[in-house]
């Protein structure tokens, strides 16, 4: 992929008509903020989990219908106070967790918003360098700094109401544990509330919970038997699948394609997807290979890259990126990106989730969601016209913005703008 390309395809598609969204103040509609739920709403027995802010006090609750993670999340804080700890993930640049049941095994991973790459408790000492000796490289321009945990639950979010079932389950919750990284003057504070509880237990010890305050952060249910998907792709040239299970895989593939274009990640590379096979099953296919998108924390962004680096989709450069979106991709997908009322149901939704940020900031996210619309346009008019993955990344960038000239109605409360800047390298 080249900015050549970028640019030589610009002419055939700028007769794109987008089909104008309606037009919702997602800010001010007073239904959407009815919708938020209410702190009355929380009791000990309903399937609600908490939204905490950084010093660990309830903000706002985020309401699942997941049976199935808030029984996760229990059985890991149960695990947390009977010392089972998670496990701090050496590899990546930011401190995230392996959180683990009272069986000792893995059930999620938890990443804390403050020790992201560059959150100020990050345990890993190379994004501190990485800032102090090279902050002209510092970050990605393209993106809000420290809201990967957001972007991941954002990913798990748009998997979810697009039906492509890649994404583990992601969500925004809060955890303590003496494992993650705090600051003295926290670990200082737990000593003395523990010390105080412990010697006056039939005072302070009914009114003051001991402990470190919660951590806020994306919390990813834990998939088991996966493997990078660059191994398995290698084994797969060398001893090529069934057609049976290749075509299920090919599906796959291409709702991964979907994910990452849709919310544009940053991040994709071979190492951060993962394949499950089980070559005794090749008989039922949809049992024997599954694809897990993990690592979505660099999505989201507010505006295309521009500058230095593209950071390109590394799928694309696979041999399943040349093969035309599949008729089952087509028909089970193309309903929902047209349906306009959807679309504009996800930017609610992630907006919802987005604004519990204490850094969010309303002009911003609307940058945020123009850039979604311009890609799900774009995915559109590929999946019509029968392109392959490859095909789709090479077609001209675009946001769909949202008018604010006074003049919006519902047939024009968009526009549509033609990305006009490249980046200095097209394959980095």
């Amino acid at each position: 992929m080249s900015v050549a390309g970028l640019r030589n395809g610009h002419h055939s598609f700028c007769n794109i008509q987008y089909q104008v969204l309606p037009s919702i103040d997602i800010t001010e509609d007073p239904d959407l903020a009815a919708s938020s739920p209410q702190p009355s709403d929380l009791s000990p027995h309903n399937e609600q989990l908490r939204l905490l802010t950084d010093e660990g006090e309830a903000n706002v609750p985020l309401q699942t219908d997941d049976p199935e993670f808030n029984e996760t999340l229990l059985e890991a804080e149960a695990a947390i106070d009977e010392g089972f700890l998670p496990d701090r993930i050496y590899q990546g640049s930011s401190g995230s967790y392996f959180v683990r049941d009272r069986e000792r095994s893995i059930i999620g991973v938890f990443k804390p918003k403050n020790e992201e790459p560059y959150g100020h408790l990050n345990p890993k000492w190379t994004k501190w360098l990485h800032k102090m000796c090279c902050p002209c490289c510092f970050g990605r321009s393209c993106l809000i700094p420290n809201q990967g945990y957001m972007s991941e639950a954002g990913a798990s979010l748009v998997d979810d109401k697009f039906g492509l079932n890649v994404v583990p389950k992601t969500k925004v919750v809060g955890l303590a544990s003496a494992t993650f990284n705090y600051t003295a003057i926290d670990k200082a504070k737990a000593k003395s509330v523990k010390f105080a509880t412990e010697r006056f237990p039939d005072t302070l010890g009914k009114n003051m919970k001991a402990g470190l305050p919660p951590k806020i952060g994306s919390f990813q249910m834990f998939v088991t038997g996966y493997k990078d998907a660059d191994f398995w792709v290698r084994r797969f040239q060398e001893d090529p699948l069934p057609p049976a299970v290749q075509k299920r895989f090919q599906l796959l593939f291409e709702r991964l394609v979907c994910l990452d274009y849709i919310i544009r990640n940053t991040d994709r590379g071979n190492d951060n997807w993962l394949i499950r096979f089980d070559k005794e099953k090749s008989e039922n296919p949809e049992e024997c290979i599954s694809v897990a998108a993990i690592d979505n924390g660099l999505a989201f962004p507010f505006k295309h890259p521009d500058e230095w680096r593209a950071y390109p989709y590394y799928w694309a450069w696979l041999p399943y990126a040349s093969v035309p979106f599949s008729e089952e991709t087509r028909d089970y997908l193309l309903p929902k990106l047209r349906d306009r009322d959807m679309v504009q149901e996800v930017v609610d939704e992630l907006h919802i989730l987005f604004k519990h940020d204490k850094g969010f900031d309303k002009n911003l996210f609307e940058r945020q969601a123009s850039v979604l619309r311009g890609q799900i346009l774009n995915l559109c008019q590929a999946l019509e016209d029968g392109r392959s993955p490859l095909q789709l990344v090479q077609m001209p960038l675009l946001r769909i913005e949202r008018r604010s000239d006074g003049q919006s109605s519902k047939k024009s409360a968009f526009i549509q703008r033609f990305q006009d800047k490249y980046p200095f390298f097209s394959s980095c």
